[in-house]
Parts: structure tokens; sequence; C-alpha cells
């Protein structure tokens, strides 16, 4: 008997090792920023950490027809947004809503919290977005001050960002899936460090910031770069990283959204964090 429930944690590990692929929609069509090239590099990010099948849902080019535009989000656990242009059909943002808020997960990519500005449920559920004519009627800025998260309801634009550069992440954090076991700090690649984000912010909890230094042209303040949402029984992650492929490359930024793609559609992150993990100092990227 003991010999038995000796073997049971193997079998059960060697049985999650071979369990079916977690299934990934990427959208895409229309975006500010390169989609062409990032959503690529996105897609084999997911798939290379063995835990994802990745399907993309491409849109009509910009200012064409939406109405034809209707993926089954239903078929999938989790969708990443690489998309950043026209609204969708009501029936497709409806079919997104009921998908999430029953227990889908969704993720935000870096210009995808551009999207939307007039689509509530959509910005609760990204909880933070920038520009799109976003302002102090869209909710708060969210920063933090002394290590607490502020929730600032001044008027001003929302979204902006300085000229790129890299930068200090810092983990807020540690006890979260996603951000368990991440260094303290740790340094991103050259990327747009957004700031002065604003929107509902309920239920939204920051996993990691980064000072939008001014003399970048930044805010000065420590801004969200990693949050999680929860909206209704679904899960949402979102990553204001990755404006470009170089970006998307850097490890710091290919574990996390590696990690909170997975804690989206499941709810855990089996993922361990790699030993070439960026540090305080030096920057870590793979081709």
């Amino acid at each position: 008997m003991k010999t038995f429930l000796k073997i049971i944690p193997a079998f059960l590990a060697l049985a999650a090792a071979h369990a079916a692929p977690l299934k990934a929609l990427i959208v895409d069509g229309q975006n500010n920023h390169a989609w062409q090239a990032t959503t690529p590099v996105i897609k084999r990010l997911l798939e290379s950490s063995g835990l994802f099948t990745v399907d993309v849902a491409t849109s009509p080019a910009k200012k064409g027809d939406m109405s034809a535009f209707k993926p089954d989000f239903r078929a999938y656990k989790v969708i990443v947004s690489n998309y950043n242009g026209e609204p969708w059909s009501a029936e497709t943002q409806a079919a997104l809503v009921e998908f999430v808020r029953g227990g889908g997960g969704f993720v935000s990519v870096h210009a995808a919290n551009n999207s939307f500005p007039e689509w509530k449920e959509y910005n609760e559920m990204i909880g933070l977005g920038g520009w799109g004519g976003r302002s102090e009627k869209s909710g708060p800025y969210v920063y933090l001050a002394d290590g607490r998260v502020v929730r600032d309801p001044r008027p001003g634009r929302g979204g902006s960002h300085g000229a790129q550069h890299d930068f200090v992440v810092e983990t807020r954090d540690t006890k979260h899936p996603i951000t368990a076991g991440l260094p303290a700090k740790w340094l991103h690649v050259k990327d747009e460090l957004y700031d002065q984000l604003r929107g509902p912010a309920e239920n939204l909890t920051v996993l990691a910031t980064a000072l939008a230094d001014p003399g970048k042209g930044g805010s000065g303040r420590h801004e969200p770069m990693l949050m999680t949402i929860a909206y209704g029984k679904g899960r949402v992650f979102h990553t204001t990283l990755g404006h470009s492929v170089e970006a998307l490359q850097c490890v710091g930024a290919t574990v996390t959204l590696q990690r909170g793609t997975e804690w989206a559609a499941t709810g855990k992150v089996t993922q361990k964090v790699p030993k070439d993990f960026p540090t305080a100092e030096k920057t870590s990227s793979r081709e």
C-alpha cells in the first residue's frame, strides 16, 4: 500500500506533463504598432512554453466591414489581444464579454490597452487604458507612491510615454503566481514605458511597476507595467510591455507573458523562472 501511495504523485506529475495543450487565440488585424511583426513572435513565445496551441484571428483592414469578424471565443481557454483599431460589431463585443465574464481568460498586450475607449465592458476588463480620448471620465490614474497604490481622479489625458529606453521593472506582488519567484528588480530592454493610464481600475492588482523617468519624458511616477483584473468569473492579465519584436524578446517580457497567459487560462502558473531571467543590472534577450 505504501509503495502504491508513493507512485501516485509521480503518476500525476507524468499525466500533467502530457496534458493536452491549452488553446489560445490571438486577435489582431489593426494596430498603430507593427502587429504583422509582433503577432508571430507572441505566437511563437506562447507555443515555445509547451503549454499552448495558438490560433490567430485577423480582422479586416482599418475601416473595413467588421460584421464578418466573429471569432469563436468559446473554443479557447484564453484570448490574447494584439489589437488596437476600429470597434468590433456589437455581436462580437458581446461574445467576448460573455466569454470572459463566464470564466474565460483574456490577455491585453501593450497597445491593446489603447483600444475601444467607448466600450465600457472592455475598459472594465483591462482596468486601465490610454489614448483614444480617455480622460477623467474614464476613471482615475493609477500609480504607486511611497509603495502604495494611488487612485488619482484629477483631470487630464489618459495615456502617454517618453522616449524608448531600457528601464527597471520592480516586482510589487511577490505572492501572485505570475510574479512569484521573480527578482525584486529586473532590467527590461528598450521599450515604450506607458504612463498616465487611467480607467475603471476595479478589481485590479498591480503586480509590477517602473519609474517613468522625467528625463526621458515620463511622468516621474512609478507606473503599472503588469496587472491582473478579476472580471466576473474570468481572469485578465494586462502587460504594457511589448512595443516591438525586440521588446517581446526580452526574457522578462517573454516569461511574464507566458506565465500571465497560463494564469489567465487556468488560474495557476506551472512555469519556472529561468536562469537567464534579467537582473537589476543586466538585460537578457532571446531571438
